[in-house]
């Protein structure tokens, strides 16, 4: 096995690794790797971001499932530590966005999204899951609160019966004042 550098191995997911995903499924080397189509699709179907939102990045993949978003060119495949920011995580029953990815590009998203009281976005940030209504579908959303007037996506939420879960991760979990 080689480390990639030199063009081998590249049907090959390599933990340690950046590979650009491919454009279609016609041009996948690896199995099991996401496409740039399918990426822009799943972002536009389930939040309806316009697909041109993501004209200027390219998308990559590191380990197995995690896709990160750059803007911008770069060779491929690379051997750095980090290549913008993690979006998205794949290789899994449902694909799930993450938090960094909603608090920097969910403004544009106009469904999925679960707007919360005072009181409610509160409770998200601290990591509590609570009942909630919502009529939308179930899975991941972007949970979002009104400041200054603006909607303010807050992170990542999973809804399944009538509750929502707050996927803030633990480190970035915070206590609101009233």
């Amino acid at each position: 096995m080689t480390d990639g550098r030199d063009g081998d191995d590249l049907e090959t997911n390599v933990g340690r690794r950046f590979d650009r995903l491919p454009e279609t499924e016609v041009d996948r080397t690896v199995e099991g790797r996401a496409t740039r189509t399918a990426v822009v699709d799943y972002f536009a179907d389930r939040f309806a971001f316009p697909p041109e939102t993501f004209d200027d990045y390219t998308f990559w993949e590191k380990g197995a499932g995690k896709i990160w978003i750059y803007r911008g060119e770069a060779l491929s495949p690379i051997e750095i530590e980090a290549i913008g920011m993690t979006c998205l995580r794949t290789r899994q029953e449902h694909w799930k966005p993450t938090t960094d990815f909603v608090q920097r590009f969910g403004r544009v998203a106009t469904e999925c999204v679960i707007d919360l009281n005072r009181d409610e976005a509160r409770r998200f940030a601290a990591g509590e899951d609570q009942e909630l209504e919502w009529d939308g579908d179930w899975g991941y959303l972007i949970a979002a609160h009104d400041v200054a007037g603006e909607r303010e996506p807050l992170g990542v939420g999973l809804f399944v019966h009538g509750e929502l879960r707050s996927m803030v991760p633990k480190g970035r979990q915070r206590t609101l004042e009233s």
